[in-house]
């Protein structure tokens, strides 16, 4: 069979499947079967399905996965990551817009502690969306903050949707998870931008609150005591994978670790919040891996029947430069992140995009933190940005689906203007991971 009708038998499958809503996991099985059985040739394409799969679980750079899971979920179920917020808030509470600042702040934070856009998301939601509502800030300015600092999880370690991307494209998981650290912190700085213009503009969105009169006593010692602790957590998987003294299988290690060893120092370690983690962390990690397995079989049967070759010569062909191809790739994922959810697009694109970009000589830690910016962006695009349901979902029921869309659009530009200074600035990315090797 020609590599033109698998190409398009495949993909246009992938696509219908998709479509008519079946998970993405027993989509790619479905398409995976059909596949192998044509390419591979009948009973042992079945054998060779099979092994593809144990093989592409027995990977050791899949580990951090699971563990970077189960470490988000300790801190997410044990409270202590509420804790931080309050000392946040009370801690800068002269501040113009103090709870969307928090907001960001604590988004941030949390970011590195989890490793989970949709968690972040849903803990930003529940705890500071009703107080920011219920104290008169304009919904736009309560739920904009609460999605864009959300979705910053992708890009800080410890997140599990780098590491996922880093053994699927075959890049160094180290420097991958290290590379967004800056254009994180980038874009946490122009979402506070944003808010101040926002609350500069347009004053009735904020209310006027009269600050507090407290105590320097009472002001920092909450931040001492329920956000400087977390630095522990930090510093057990940034500061070992920064330091070169642990890989990042060891530095999630760690890291589960000193989120046990935090919950036990602010006596939230019990039987049952360790119960619900590991729940969590197993649904999670069989979902993720499951995809993993199918990923490798997807991928094989393209290189197989010849079409992932035959697709990098026609691009290899056309001698179009580095920068002409990273923009046609970011193009091609900005698109489809408007209806495609993120662990799909990998599974669409990895394939054929790499290959790719590796022939026409784009650093591929610079290309991984790209997917990974763009498809931060794609959590937000309307009209099917997960995050923008996870934020419905938890918003009163007076706010609409296209308030949730406006509410997001001023911080998808610094995003979209983030994106465009690690295109124009790669080394702004580089920075981080040569330090490490």
């Amino acid at each position: 069979m020609e590599w033109v009708t698998i190409f398009l038998l495949m993909f246009g499958s992938l696509v219908v499947l998709l479509a008519i809503g079946l998970p993405v996991a027993f989509a790619f099985l479905t398409v995976n079967i059909v596949g192998a059985w044509l390419v591979f040739g009948g009973e042992m394409g079945m054998i060779q399905l099979v092994r593809n799969s144990v093989s592409s679980l027995s990977n050791f750079t899949l580990v951090p996965i699971p563990l970077f899971i189960l470490m988000g979920a300790i801190m997410f179920h044990s409270g202590v990551a509420q804790r931080a917020i309050a000392a946040i808030d009370v801690a800068i509470h002269k501040v113009p817009a103090r709870l969307p600042v928090v907001t960001v702040a604590a988004g941030t934070v949390f970011a590195a502690l989890s490793g989970s856009s949709i968690a972040n998301t849903a803990l930003l939601g529940n705890t500071l969306l009703p107080e920011m509502l219920r104290r008169g800030y304009h919904p736009t300015l309560a739920m904009g903050p609460i999605m864009a600092s959300g979705a910053i999880a992708i890009l800080i370690p410890p997140s599990a949707l780098a590491v996922l991307l880093a053994s699927l494209a075959k890049i160094s998981v180290a420097q991958l998870l290290v590379a967004g650290i800056i254009p994180a912190l980038i874009m946490a700085v122009g979402f506070l931008f944003v808010i101040f213009y926002q609350a500069l503009r347009h004053p009735d969105r904020v209310p006027n609150d009269a600050p507090v009169e407290m105590s320097m006593r009472e002001r920092y010692l909450p931040l001492f005591r329920d956000v400087l602790p977390l630095g522990l957590i930090l510093l057990a998987v940034v500061g070992t994978l920064l330091a070169g003294i642990a890989t990042p299988t060891e530095s999630a290690a760690f890291g589960c670790i000193a989120a046990a060893v935090t919950c036990v120092f602010y006596r939230s370690f019990t039987l049952a919040m360790l119960t619900k983690a590991l729940r969590e962390t197993v649904s999670l990690s069989a979902v993720i891996l499951f995809i993993v397995a199918a990923s490798q079989t997807f991928s094989q049967i393209l290189s197989f029947s010849g079409a992932t070759q035959q697709i990098v010569g026609y691009v290899s062909d056309l001698n179009a430069g580095p920068m002409i191809v990273l923009l046609g790739i970011i193009l091609m994922l900005l698109f489809l992140g408007c209806f495609v959810d993120q662990i799909s697009m990998m599974m669409l694109t990895i394939p054929l995009v790499f290959p790719i970009a590796e022939s026409a000589g784009i650093n591929l830690v610079v290309l991984g933190t790209t997917y990974l910016l763009t498809m931060e962006v794609a959590l937000l695009t309307p009209p099917f940005g997960l995050l923008l349901f996870v934020m419905k979902s938890t918003a009163p029921t007076y706010i609409t689906t296209p308030d949730v869309y406006r509410a997001v659009l001023p911080f998808l530009t610094v995003k979209l203007a983030v994106l465009a200074i690690v295109i124009a600035l790669p080394g702004l990315v580089l920075w981080l991971p040569n330090l490490i090797g």
